[in-house]
């Protein structure tokens, strides 16, 4: 990680800075929202606000720990937005100091579901995860989520419990399906690709078409957009096939030149027939770890 404590940060310090840790914090707001997929909204809406904080403030000390506090922030309001809100810092009994350090497989907890982690409330979800998936100190935890070290041990200590007991339950979830009508347009749009028909694959957009290739760039509009598909027709090291990412449809792209398991997806949204929004994450590969991946049938 970059040192930039008590620094003033240039654009470009900042943008390294980012770079490096942008895996990191994606980890962070993917299982705090429970989907790889909410979890880029999230890192990219924390990224945004740390740019308009930067611009009245540039000395920042601590930035990772000021970072992730914002990210914390973000995934919070998320939540929020979406009517998930759970147990208040008031929820938590400051008394209860069992040792945080009791034994617990870290292994087990980072290879726990997103979908797992979402059933803790989000102080005792945030501190599992800062604690035992990225390994950060108690003293920064409560930095990063603004609590005290009693109640940081008392949420660690809950979240741990919760997650043995989860982990001993069956989970009993029919697999995702795709209905007709996405099936058709996904199928249509990965035959294409997959036989490198990219002509026809530009009649499928929409005129104010935006694109999103995560970490890398933006553009918007059919005429913009349609350059996006030149770096694809040059390259073999992708073959598309349908299927979902943490239930949600989508395209999984893995290089036939070492295995079908995939490496990165892509999501689409379409308006009727036509395509009007493409999240391609070919060069953010960090956001399918954890991710629920299902082929579809």
């Amino acid at each position: 990680m970059a040192d930039l404590a008590g620094t003033r940060l240039t654009a470009d310090a900042f943008e390294r800075f980012l770079a490096e840790n942008r895996a990191k914090l994606h980890r962070y707001c993917a299982r705090m929202t429970g989907s790889v997929i909410d979890g880029e909204d999230v890192l990219q809406d924390a990224m945004l606000k740390a740019v308009r904080a930067l611009q009245a403030d540039d000395a920042i000390d601590q930035p990772d720990r000021w970072m992730f506090r914002i990210a914390h922030n973000a995934a919070l309001d998320f939540l929020r937005r979406r009517a998930r809100t759970d147990a208040k810092f008031a929820a938590e009994d400051p008394d209860m100091l069992e040792d945080p350090h009791d034994p617990f497989d870290r292994s087990e907890v980072v290879a726990t579901s997103l979908r797992t982690f979402m059933r803790l409330p989000s102080v005792q979800r945030s501190t599992v995860i800062l604690k035992d998936v990225l390994g950060y100190s108690l003293d920064d935890i409560g930095g990063i989520i603004d609590a005290s070290l009693p109640a940081v041990k008392s949420a660690l200590h809950r979240g741990r419990a919760s997650l043995r007991s989860l982990a001993l339950e069956p989970e009993d979830v029919a697999p995702p399906e795709l209905s007709g009508a996405e099936r058709s347009r996904l199928s249509a749009y990965v035959a294409h690709f997959n036989a490198r028909e990219f002509d026809a694959v530009r009649e499928m957009l929409a005129d104010e078409v935006h694109l999103d290739l995560v970490a890398r760039r933006q553009m918007h509009g059919r005429k913009q957009v349609q350059t996006y598909f030149h770096n694809y027709e040059s390259a073999e090291d992708w073959r598309m096939r349908l299927g979902f990412v943490d239930r949600r449809p989508a395209i999984l792209v893995h290089d036939p030149r070492k295995s079908e398991q995939p490496v990165y997806f892509i999501v689409l949204e379409w308006a009727g027939s036509e395509l009007s929004v493409i999240r391609d994450f070919r060069y953010a590969a960090y956001a399918i770890e954890g991710a629920e991946i299902t082929f579809a049938r």
